[in-house]
Parts: structure tokens; sequence; C-alpha cells
């Protein structure tokens, strides 16, 4: 989005995760980061949703039961938030027998019947099906007021065009229930003109800090559920908790007393400078061709090590990235966001507003790999684009790089094994950028072509 609308800020520098308009962002919202938050705001946004959740039980234990199911598969899906791992920004509700099946519990399970629930996380250890996508998704419907009056003030402050739109579903805390729609200024999406909403990225987390997977591995007494661990199903578990409370209550508190632990996640974060050397030692020793899979090894390795080492001056990398058609792949790209003067210079000259980067373990580029590279460079991506190799072109290939140059305007950069060996000595030393030595090898490059 920031992209679109020309804001030259990256993502480390953000209050909020930046949407993608083609796809869901892979993070959800945690409530529990709501609970543990040091700030009063927070605390009280927990409170307020976890009361909005506990209501729709009260209301389908006391004869609401068709109301308190329309609004809890009103709260089950946000696709205004990007959030979670749909391909498309769309997403599904559950239906009426799984709203039944979570609202149930409020009847079959004493402690929520009498109390309710204190994380409404909790009912995925009951329910199949529900998991943290669904937990962010209802999270996310029932703060739908707050997170709204936050994307307009991010949007005044960064100057993000907004425009009349259309918000369904917004809860209504002196109501208990949804109003139908809306109508409020918010950014939209360009194809679509769906209501784009941001999420604070203290909020965020990859996994949420209460979830099944943990529960299993580190706190579920699978002894008491079968003599054969082995075979011992989600089904089974799923089961065994409805009937056994103390379990999961046991595991809750345990969340609770940890949770000064539970933070946000970063939306990146750099691998270690150790790590880093390793990366490096392992391309060195790898032989070039396809033999043990060296070259899979290969494009692994350098997608783990070139996000990091150009972090943040280039942002949201993604691998094995598909063009639009689906007949090809490019093997990583980034986001331009201009931080940096040569990056400006790039998308000045080459109308580059993302990055892409084509590897190639071969003891020597052909044509072929030349020509790929640049059918990649599109009027999407710019016409600049980066081949990761292990050698040194030959005199006839780097002619190719000069001629498209002179008939197209394209530019082609090379990566040897030796440049990327340089940028994990800066990035290790910190005395430079290690977006330096592609710096260079585009001044190397521009010197070579015909003024």
């Amino acid at each position: 989005m920031t992209d679109y609308h020309g804001i030259l800020i990256p993502q480390s520098e953000l209050d909020f995760a930046i949407p993608h308009f083609e796809e869901d962002i892979p993070l959800y919202l945690d409530p529990f980061l709501l609970w543990a938050s040091p700030a009063q705001q927070d605390q009280m946004l927990h409170t307020g949703l976890i009361n909005a959740f506990n209501q729709l039980g009260h209301s389908y234990c006391n004869g609401q039961e068709a109301e308190a199911i329309e609004n809890l598969i009103k709260a089950s899906e946000c696709d205004e938030v990007g959030l979670g791992s749909s391909a498309r920004r769309k997403g599904k509700r559950i239906g009426k027998e799984k709203a039944v099946e979570v609202l149930e519990l409020f009847k079959i399970i004493p402690r929520y019947r009498d109390q309710g629930f204190r994380h409404f996380e909790e009912i995925q250890f009951y329910t199949e099906g529900i998991s943290k996508d669904r937990i962010s998704d209802i999270a996310c419907n029932f703060l739908k007021s707050f997170l709204i009056d936050f994307t307009i003030d991010q949007c005044a402050k960064l100057g993000i065009p907004t425009e009349m739109c259309t918000v369904a579903d917004l809860y209504d805390y002196r109501k208990n229930g949804f109003e139908e729609a809306e109508n409020i200024q918010l950014p939209n999406h360009p194809q679509t003109n769906q209501p784009l909403i941001l999420v604070p990225k203290r909020w965020l987390r990859f996994t949420p800090w209460i979830n099944y997977d943990d529960y299993f591995k580190s706190h579920c007494p699978l002894d008491d559920i079968s003599h054969d661990v082995e075979d011992i199903g989600r089904i089974e578990v799923l089961n065994y908790n409805r009937e056994n409370y103390g379990a999961i209550d046991s595991y809750i508190t345990r969340k609770e007393r940890t949770g000064n632990d539970c933070q946000n996640d970063p939306l990146f974060s750099q691998i270690p400078i150790v790590s880093a050397k390793r990366k490096l030692k392992l391309i060195a020793g790898l032989p070039t061709g396809k033999t043990d899979n060296a070259d899979q090894d290969y494009e692994n390795a350098i997608c783990e090590l070139l996000p990091s080492l150009l972090y943040p001056q280039l942002d949201f990398a993604q691998a094995q990235s598909r063009t639009d058609s689906g007949s090809q792949i490019r093997d990583l790209i980034f986001y331009n966001n201009r931080s940096n003067e040569f990056l400006k210079d790039i998308m000045d000259q080459f109308d580059s507003r993302q990055l892409v980067f084509e590897m190639k373990n071969v003891g020597a580029v052909s044509r072929d790999h030349i020509n790929q590279l640049n059918r990649y460079m599109t009027d999407t991506l710019g016409k600049f684009g980066i081949l990761v190799t292990r050698n040194r072109l030959s005199r006839a290939r780097f002619q190719n790089t000069i001629d498209l140059w002179s008939g197209q305007r394209r530019c082609i950069v090379t990566l040897l094994d030796e440049d990327i060996a340089q940028m994990v000595e800066l990035f290790a030393s910190k005395q430079r950028l290690p977006l330096d030595v592609v710096t260079k090898k585009y001044v190397e490059f521009s010197r070579a072509c015909p003024s």
C-alpha cells in the first residue's frame, strides 16, 4: 500500500503492518498481547474484547441462540485487515454448525457457563477447525472500531489518501451486536475498492502465545488420553479437553505466568552474523550444477542471506514469486522503498518499484540465463535486475548485458561469490552497508556501457 501511494518509509519505521494488495500478510492479531501490555488502553481493549465474546455465550444460554450464532458468524472473518494466509485477501466465515459448536462450550463446560472465558483463544482447544487465523479475525472484528480510528490517524500522519467506504459489521458494545454497515473515510484497494484497515505492529505475532501446537507439545497429558501416544490425533485431544477443563486451566495459568516473555514478532528479523558466515561457507563449498541438489541449496542459502544483508534498505523480500500469469517464477524479489540514494536512482532511471534477483548455480552463465532475467523486467518490476551467480560472465555474455542496455535501456548487474562474501563482511563489521556492494557493481556496469 505504501509503495502504491509513494510513501517512502520502510516497514521498520511504521507503527502498522503494511498491507499487501494481492494477498494476506502471514501475521495474526494475538489477543494475549493486549492482555499482557503495560498500556492501560490495550488492557481495556482486551477487557472489551472478552466481554463481547462472553456476551455471545450469555445470549446463547438465555434463549437468544439465533442472535448469538449470527453474531459469531459475522465476527469470524475480517477481510479488511488482510492478515492470515489467503492468497486473495478474501476469507470465508464459519458456518452455523461450527458457530453452534463453539457456543455450546458455554453450556458443557461449567467454568465458561459460570464465569466466561478469560482468554477466548481457548476455544481452539475444544473445536476442530478453529485456529490462529480465526482467533485473529474474531479479535479484529470486535476491535474494528478502534482499528478504524487507528487507520484514520495513520493515514493523516503519512498522507495516505482515503475515500468514503462502506464498512460492514461494526460491533456496537452498547447494543451487544453488529451494525449492518457504516460509511467511513478509509484507504481502499485500488482494484476492488474494498476498504483497508491497518493493525498496530505491537499486536501481531506469527504464532499466538496461546496455541494448540504449544499445548500439545509441552502440556497436554498424552498418557491420560491413550496408552499409544503415537496414535493420538487432534480429535482425541479436543474430546479429552472438553471433559478435563483442568488441563486447559493449568496451561493458561502457566502462559499467564510467563506472559512477560510474550512479545510481538518483528515483521522481519535479520539472521545473526554467525549464521550469515555459515551460509557463506556453505555457498563456497557447493559445486556448480544440480549434483546432490546443489542448485537448490545455493538458492536457499542466497534467499536466506540477501534479505538480512540488504535490510532495511530493501524490504519485504519474497522468495519464489510467481509472475501474474503463473508461468514464470522469479527467485527473489524486494520492494524498493527508495530509502537510499542508489535505490532512488534505480527507481528514476529504470522505474523499478521492485527489484528482482535471479540465482544461477552454474559454472558459466548462458545466453538463456540472461534472457530469462530479461523477461522478468516488465513494466511492473522495472528494467533493473540482479543476477546472482558463481563466476564472472564471459566476454560474450557480458556483451549481451551491454547490448540490452544499448537497445532497451535495461540493466543487469551480476553478483558473484566474491561479492556476496564482501557483503557478509560488511554486514559483520557494520562499517558500511552491504547494499554498497550492489551500488559498486552498478557503477562498474555503467562505466562499461557506451555513453
